[in-house]
């Protein structure tokens, strides 16, 4: 069965907030090397800035290491400045045409000051989700449409808003699960 539009907008705008959060929890240095930890990194190259992920090959060669290749080795020194600057707890360490970005151990109080900022970011992302439902309802209220046909889109609207908020209940569980395991 076909969406209603009113529900289509929201229930767009309710996956962006989803993708978005999920980007953000993935981002979370887990003591596991991950391109995702750093691509996002800008990089000012070329007279303009531009995510790292855009200027070199990131790869992980071992749990504990990210390499990153800049295709164009004049901007070597750039890339290595901008993810000092970025201020992610790895220091670059330039090895002929690549950079290594050796993981420290975590603590254990980092481990958990990590799940809290992972709880934070996943209770903006409710937020950004409720704010979308609350935004469909509104536009469902002013629609010139039936009564029970406006029930029936307010429940289509709660229902994906009850399936969104559990998924970013899972991300978090498993991100949990990821920092805590030692």
């Amino acid at each position: 069965m076909q969406e209603h539009p009113l529900v289509r907008d929201t229930l767009a705008k309710m996956q962006k907030s989803m993708d978005h959060t999920v980007a953000e929890l993935n981002a979370i240095h887990t003591g596991k090397a991950s391109p995702s930890m750093v691509e996002g990194i800008m990089v000012e190259a070329y007279g303009s800035h531009m995510r790292l992920k855009e200027v070199s090959a990131i790869t992980t060669p071992d749990p504990r290491m990210i390499l990153v290749q800049p295709w164009d080795k004049s901007i070597l020194k750039s890339v290595e400045k901008a993810i000092q600057m970025a201020n992610i707890g790895i220091n670059p360490a330039i090895d002929g045409a690549v950079i290594r970005l050796p993981l420290p151990e975590m603590s254990m109080e980092r481990r958990q000051e990590l799940v809290k900022v992972a709880h934070r970011l996943s209770e903006e992302g409710r937020v950004s989700i409720r704010n979308a439902r609350r935004d469909g309802f509104d536009h469902i209220k002013r629609a010139d449409i039936s009564d029970d046909q406006k029930r029936r889109l307010e429940k289509d609207v709660q229902t994906h808003t009850d399936k969104f908020m559990k998924e970013i209940a899972d991300h978090l569980a498993h991100k949990e699960g990821e920092l805590l395991k030692v």
